[in-house]
């Protein structure tokens, strides 16, 4: 008799729970939800897919052969086909690899300040001043260094100070991101920590900073394929070189923005245009490189393992 009371009363709490069965409608309205959602999903991929079958189509050939790898376009005319883009190649990966030694420590050190040590009104001047950050064009950051760089101290046009550019645009995704992945780092490990005696700073640098390691390193790349791709910063303050130059200090020097900038005005020249192609698909390649690093270095991190 109590089997039977017990399976009798089962349909009267699973109504007034709410949690019956799933209704007709129910079920309709969430087939018509996924296919909005798959719909959606497919009319933003179309603009992406365009582009990269357009990038690759126009200049994905250029990229298999070794002339690009292994040559720069000194003495090579827009009309002339032939010779390769390694100066601005290498003028790419130096300039960010310079951005990044700049960057990367103050957006970190920034970052741990924020959330370990921060407090009162100078934690949210110094947080209010990263937002301004985030926002400002990349413009505006040229402008600003070489008011500072050229004007005020009375230094030369140089590929230094588009490395001081770009760390002015990298420094807030560092900060912000290395701060949301601080905040993830549950308080209960801290805690142990102090419980055993361990200094903050220790605490901070063998616990804290592992635990976060490979969402700190995905916001640095974030941060590095933004800066890769800024055209204004090499425009105002290291116009396009055609040869091979590693020279921070002096001279101009190539990379890949301003190799397709300075091609842009004769695309109708078949040669000149299968370059500027070419050199775009060489700028997505190094942000895909650069997003398989990082996938591979998480990977690696012992405390996901």
């Amino acid at each position: 008799m109590s089997t039977i009371e017990t399976a009798e009363s089962l349909p009267t709490t699973s109504k007034a729970s709410g949690l019956g069965p799933k209704s007709s409608g129910r079920a309709i309205k969430d087939r018509v939800a996924t296919g909005v959602m798959w719909l959606a999903f497919l009319v933003a991929m179309v603009p992406l897919v365009w582009i990269l079958a357009t990038v690759i189509i126009k200049g994905g050939h250029l990229l298999l052969t070794a002339d690009w790898w292994t040559h720069s376009q000194q003495g090579i005319t827009n009309r002339e086909e032939g010779g390769g883009a390694v100066h601005a190649i290498q003028g790419t990966l130096l300039q960010a690899a310079v951005t990044a030694l700049i960057a990367v420590p103050i957006g970190v050190l920034t970052a741990i300040y924020l959330v370990e040590y921060g407090g009162g009104k100078f934690k949210r001047a110094v947080s209010f001043m990263v937002d301004i950050l985030t926002g400002v064009p990349s413009i505006v950051a040229a402008l600003f260094i070489y008011a500072v760089w050229i004007t005020t101290f009375g230094f030369n046009r140089m590929p230094f100070a588009v490395c001081l550019a770009l760390v002015l645009l990298m420094v807030p995704v560092v900060v912000r991101s290395t701060e949301e992945m601080l905040k993830l780092v549950p308080n209960e490990l801290r805690e142990a920590s102090y419980a055993l005696g361990v200094p903050k700073w220790k605490t901070i640098t063998k616990v804290v900073l592992p635990t976060a390691f490979s969402g700190i390193v995905t916001g640095v790349l974030l941060g590095l394929a933004r800066v890769m791709g800024e055209t204004a910063p090499l425009l105002i303050l290291a116009p396009y070189f055609r040869s091979i130059s590693t020279n921070l200090f002096d001279g101009l020097m190539g990379t890949l923005p301003t190799m397709i900038n300075a091609g842009r005005d004769n695309m109708a020249i078949e040669a000149n245009s299968e370059r500027v192609w070419a050199a775009a698909c060489t700028l997505i390649v190094l942000v895909l490189v650069l997003n398989l690093l990082g996938r591979l270095i998480s990977r690696f991190n012992k405390l996901d393992r």
